[in-house]
Formats: C-alpha cells, sequence, structure tokens
C-alpha cells in the first residue's frame, strides 16, 4: 500500500475542516490534494453522518 503523505492527525484534521461547513473542492485545493481526494473526502464524511 502506497505510504500517504499525510499524517493521521492532518487527515484528521482534514476531514473536521470539511465537516465544519467548508466546501470539499476549497479544502482540497488548500491542502493540495486531488479530486480523486475530494471524492474520497465526501464518501468518508457521508459515512461518518451514518
Amino acid at each position: 500500500m502506497k505510504r500517504s503523505r499525510f499524517t493521521e492527525e492532518q487527515i484528521i484534521g482534514i476531514l473536521k475542516e470539511q465537516e465544519a461547513g467548508a466546501k470539499t473542492v476549497d479544502v482540497c485545493r488548500k491542502h493540495g490534494t486531488s479530486f480523486a481526494s475530494e471524492i474520497s473526502i465526501r464518501w468518508v464524511c457521508s459515512c461518518l453522518h451514518m
């Protein structure tokens, strides 16, 4: 498995930032992630709300 360039704490922070109401596109741009990451973030957040 490929090693992540973000630490676990950074990923949690990014997800919390998105959950707090920031647009996913803006969060991805801020942290320099790709569109695929944007889709992953949306999926993870939707799963957390179940």
